[in-house]
């Protein structure tokens, strides 16, 4: 076990070398730089001025080892078109509103997939199904992008029942101003709700054919508390095991939704700073969404270990 963690732990590091090296030469490789345009029409001394301050006069290479001695460091560098804002300071300031965001996506769009898997699962075959099956196709289909402009036309432009943009602030960051929440909210729950319905749905066939579900139903169970104890139950396992995930990637941000609703998140500064060609946002945003989502996909092979006992570390069967 010991042996495992450590040698996860370096692979995690040599992860996150490889994302951030390969984020870095693939943004120097992009034709212009952040201050290309900022500094079109200023004089060629106050010019050479800004691309020394932000050191883009020095060559790739040289640029590349000082920003990886940075990195080592936790120094991600100050942002160029945010002048005096830090990778830190935006994550700090901006994480809340994503997370909540992210949270409560998950957490409807995690319930409602969860219950039709188990719907179209028990009603295999049946008209239930199907719609099911069609309904996740359509949803996981259809991009946020598109999901996001349609409903923030019909109920908040149309109807006006909702804000066309904003989010709460101050006092109400975390737990107030839910009209602001909702449409944001559905828009992105929509791809969980597919994609966890179809896993569960899979997933509860697949245990209802083994052999001591039968078993258990030749013995005089009950096929409601057959389901409940042993069908479920298995069936969860893969959940499990792509629930952490989904937390990660919630919590990093939901980029378009962010930008169409004007959230102010860390989607909403990542989006901004790719167009703006910000190497320091673009760098320290991608390596910290990278050691998240890494550091959760480690937490949940070690949890698999633990919610199924017939795996062990070493990936062998009991």
């Amino acid at each position: 076990m010991v042996k495992y963690t450590i040698r996860r732990f370096i692979e995690m590091l040599f992860s996150l070398f490889i994302i951030a090296t390969a984020t870095f030469f693939l943004l120097a490789a992009v034709p212009g730089d952040a201050l290309t345009d900022r500094t079109d029409k200023l004089p060629e001394q106050i010019k050479a001025n800004l691309y020394e301050k932000y050191g883009l006069d020095k060559p790739v290479m040289e640029r590349y080892v000082i920003t990886m001695k940075g990195l080592a460091k936790g120094d991600f560098g100050e942002s160029i078109i945010f002048p005096g804002q830090t990778v830190q300071q935006i994550i700090k300031d901006k994480l809340p509103a994503s997370a909540r965001l992210g949270i409560q996506q998950m957490i409807l769009g995690v319930s409602l997939g969860l219950l039709l898997g188990v719907v179209a699962a028990m009603k295999k075959g049946s008209a239930v199904d199907y719609t099911v099956v069609t309904l996740s196709i359509l949803l996981i289909s259809i991009p946020h992008l598109v999901f996001g402009l349609l409903l923030q036309k019909v109920f908040a432009g149309q109807l006006g029942w909702f804000p066309v943009i904003g989010w709460p602030k101050g006092a109400d960051l975390w737990f107030g101003g839910w009209e602001y929440t909702i449409l944001p909210t559905l828009t992105g729950c929509f791809a969980y709700v597919a994609s966890y319905a179809r896993l569960l749905k899979t997933s509860m066939l697949d245990v209802m054919n083994q052999d001591y579900i039968l078993t258990a139903e030749s013995k005089g169970l009950s096929r409601g508390r057959v389901i409940r104890k042993h069908v479920i139950r298995n069936s969860f396992i893969p959940i499990i095991t792509n629930l952490p995930m989904t937390v990660a990637m919630c919590i990093t941000g939901s980029f378009f939704i962010e930008k169409i609703y004007s959230i102010p998140g860390i989607g909403l500064y990542y989006v901004n700073a790719v167009n703006g060609r910000d190497l320091p946002i673009i760098l320290g945003q991608t390596v910290i969404m990278a050691a998240i989502y890494i550091i959760v996909v480690f937490l949940t092979d070690i949890l698999y270990t633990v919610v199924d006992p017939r795996i062990r570390i070493r990936g062998g069967k009991r």
